[in-house]
């Protein structure tokens, strides 16, 4: 009885700590240990959840209101930032500042950990940002509703296969957060848990539409396989920077895939 309870609870905590990590909702303060580190990585996935509710929300706010198509893909963009604080879109800062470098794997491993910020990652930052602003501006009526309904499910897609490089990877290095999860989370289990939340998302994607459904499951694949080649050919492994490249990769290439989607068909 009293393992079950503990298991629970060490359960709860690792929620806990997921959503301290990697979003900017406040939880309550715990200390982090082994133990409740052993299944983060299997929570974060949920911290995509809360997301997808905020933008089929607001999705459906917009349209009760008749509001335009700018302030909702304004909000549409900033969504992310609110519930992460950023954390995934200062990882894919700190790759383009140190994929722009040119330099060694040893010297673009210190640009990443450089607390400074350069001119190639505000740049990529702007871009970033202006481009998922300027595509959500192109999805409109029925369409409009079905790139929200996958985006909201490649929200918690992107996370599983992002949960599921840091335990299934190597890391650059022998410290940082993603050697810390890593090394902490129970891997078999976080794997499965991963999985589990990733075949859930396709079935998914399948059901708002078969035929988009299978093209988006196999750009995610060819996303994933090159966050996989640039890992170990650029740094020689992931670090949890390259882990936030690879979401806010994943992320616009699925809302690419909706808009191309949406003015074929047309």
């Amino acid at each position: 009885m009293n393992k079950e309870h503990f298991g629970i609870k060490t359960l709860f905590e690792s929620l806990d700590v997921a959503f301290s990590m990697y979003s900017a909702i406040p939880m309550p303060q715990i200390l982090w240990n082994e133990q409740n580190m052993k299944y983060m990585l299997g929570f974060f996935p949920l911290v995509g959840a809360v997301q997808a509710v905020l933008l089929l929300g607001w999705n459906f706010l917009c349209q009760t209101l008749e509001i335009n198509v700018i302030l909702f893909a304004a909000v549409a963009t900033l969504i992310p930032l609110l519930v992460t604080g950023g954390i995934h879109l200062d990882g894919f800062c700190d790759t383009v500042d140190a994929l722009s470098s040119h330099q060694s794997k040893e010297r673009k491993l210190e640009i990443l950990k450089d607390p400074h910020t350069g001119a190639f990652a505000v740049m990529g930052c702007v871009a970033y940002l202006l481009f998922t602003f300027a595509l959500w501006t192109q999805p409109q009526g029925e369409i409009r509703n079905l790139t929200v309904q996958i985006m909201a499910i490649g929200y918690v897609l992107s996370r599983s296969m992002s949960a599921l490089s840091v335990v299934s990877f190597p890391c650059a290095k022998n410290s940082g957060l993603a050697h810390s999860f890593s090394s902490a989370a129970q891997k078999k289990r976080v794997k499965a848990i991963s999985l589990v939340f990733a075949a859930f998302c396709v079935l998914l994607l399948g059901a708002c539409h078969l035929f988009l459904g299978i093209v988006l499951v196999l750009v995610c694949l060819a996303v994933f396989g090159y966050y996989h080649h640039l890992s170990l050919k650029q740094f020689g492994g992931i670090t949890g920077d390259l882990a936030g490249y690879f979401l806010q990769i994943n992320e616009v290439m699925i809302l690419i895939s909706c808009v191309c989607y949406s003015l074929l068909a047309k």
